[in-house]
């Protein structure tokens, strides 16, 4: 077998389907699993069992995989799952009557420009493919500072919200083939919200260094060279902690310039590496952004392609000789302008501020977030509040001297963010699982043909309500990340060419 091949297989490879929500339940109801989250239903972290009641050093966790998806809220992809039969019914029978998810797709807004109330609504029951699945022929929901306090303080459909009917659309269970599952398997997280109520750029700052600078949507670095402040990246390489940043057209690690380029991969290197057991102890997965067929999960992409490229990363890991000391986070940069009825939460932060459009304090509205691990509680919901540098916390214990919980000790936070974060390893288990997860296989969608065009996303004095057919002839939105391929970043920080990689279709299975 030659490496394309191995590639391929590696990537590409079919399994069964998920177990039975039967023999999940009866898993998640053994006396070893059960009986250990009690104090986590009070949302205290110091639960009987928790991998943080024993040293970092003798922690079973030493592969630490992080998937950053795009711009999806927590109610516009998991909201039905109160209304689950089966879901509620395995976690009641698992962790008792006080077993709950706060999720909610029964919701409605009022349109200002006409007085009216419009109602969520389930999207691919919406006629017309384009719409469904990629949103085309509506503007890309608002998701900056300011169009997410207008969704804050008056509602997702309000004047300067950014946004139309398509930010009210939801998905079911039966839309969602890789989430579904994971959700009934592994551990969620319904108070998990974005880092910053700001777009994309500063989350992913947020998740990698704990803050964005002194802007809440910072400029592009590249006159710079990169940020200069010390990412999670830095910490690790001085601590001899092994990172790696797998990436499909953009990785996001050159945030912070040339001193990150050791670290960069070909995303071709992640199936293989997790096939052969050789992943470094933290890996970030980047998406594909920029290319036409797209598996970030961003509209105008197709979601199912993003479901199918998130089921082959979950294969990837779950069928690695590593899995057994793997916790994988899946979860998104921030919630895309789409509704989520939970308020966004307050954040310690150092930049933190009584005026609102300065507070760095304030979070952004609730993602999606998966904790897929043998030590994760089978359907259980995490209710405590996290944001993106929960999952440094969770690193910062196991790498580089934090404590398990709290602010003490010294020299291991980047930012009082971060510092005061919740660790999101609470939940996970000392004891490994005795049931065996079988990873879904790779629906992979006859993808719905790419929009004719995309709204003109640089007329701010246009309400959306009066942009009736304005389309800008590209099939999908400039943004930051495209700017840092066609500045010549990429050539001056020395990452013109990285290797091999897939295809973005060769990423989903087809």
């Amino acid at each position: 077998m030659d490496r394309r091949q191995f590639l391929r297989a590696a990537a590409l490879g079919g399994v069964a389907a998920v177990g039975s929500r039967s023999r999940i339940a009866q898993a998640a109801g053994s006396p070893d699993i059960a009986g250990k989250v009690s104090s986590l239903l009070n949302n205290t972290a110091n639960v009987v069992g928790s991998i943080l009641n024993q040293p970092a050093k003798n922690s079973p966790i030493d592969t630490i995989v992080i998937l950053m998806m795009e711009n999806r809220s927590f109610d516009h992809y998991l909201g039905w799952l109160p209304d689950d039969d089966a879901y509620m019914y395995a976690g009641t029978e698992a962790y008792g009557e006080r077993f709950h998810v706060d999720g909610r797709t029964d919701l409605s807004y009022i349109d200002p420009a006409t007085g009216r109330e419009v109602r969520t609504y389930h999207l691919p029951s919406h006629p017309g493919e384009q719409l469904a699945w990629r949103g085309c022929g509506h503007p890309d929901p608002g998701h900056g500072p300011l169009q997410g306090r207008a969704q804050r303080d008056h509602g997702f459909l309000a004047n300067s919200s950014g946004n139309d009917a398509f930010a009210l659309g939801y998905f079911r269970k039966e839309d969602l083939p890789t989430y579904a599952p994971l959700a009934s398997h592994f551990t969620i997280f319904d108070r998990y919200h974005c880092s910053l109520l700001s777009s994309t750029y500063p989350n992913r700052l947020y998740l990698q260094s704990a803050q964005c600078g002194d802007d809440m949507d910072p400029p592009l670095p590249i006159d710079e060279l990169g940020f200069d402040w010390p990412a999670i990246w830095d910490r690790l390489l001085a601590a001899g902690v092994s990172c790696a940043n797998y990436f499909v057209d953009l990785p996001t690690s050159i945030f912070f310039g040339p001193r990150m380029v050791p670290i960069v991969r070909p995303f071709a290197d992640f199936f293989v590496d997790a096939a052969l057991g050789q992943l470094p102890h933290v890996v970030l997965l980047d998406p594909g952004f920029i290319s036409g067929f797209r598996t970030d999960d961003h509209p105008v992409g197709d979601m199912r392609v993003a479901q199918a490229f998130t089921a082959n990363v979950v294969k990837a890991i779950t069928k690695s000789p590593q899995w057994g000391r793997t916790a994988l986070f899946i979860t998104y940069d921030e919630w895309g302008g789409f509704f989520d009825h939970v308020a966004p939460a307050l954040m310690a932060d150092g930049r933190a501020s009584s005026t609102d459009t300065k507070n760095f304090g304030q979070a952004g509205f609730r993602v999606p977030t998966f904790m897929v691990s043998p030590y994760a509680l089978p359907n259980y919901v995490d209710h405590r509040p996290y944001d993106h540098t929960s999952i440094l916390r969770f690193i910062e214990w196991r790498f580089l001297g934090a404590p398990a919980e709290g602010p003490g000790g010294s020299g291991w936070w980047l930012t009082e963010r971060d510092r005061h974060a919740y660790n999101i390893g609470a939940s996970l288990q000392s004891t490994k699982r005795s049931d065996i997860y079988v990873s879904p296989v790779p629906q992979v969608p006859l993808a719905s043909t790419p929009c004719q065009g995309y709204w003109m996303q640089d007329v701010p004095e246009i309400d959306s309500h009066d942009r009736a057919g304005e389309f800008a002839a590209i099939e999908a939105p400039i943004s930051g990340l495209d700017l840092f391929r066609t500045s010549g970043y990429l050539e001056r920080i020395g990452l013109a060419d990285r290797g091999p990689s897939l295809t973005p279709r060769e990423l989903v299975g087809s």
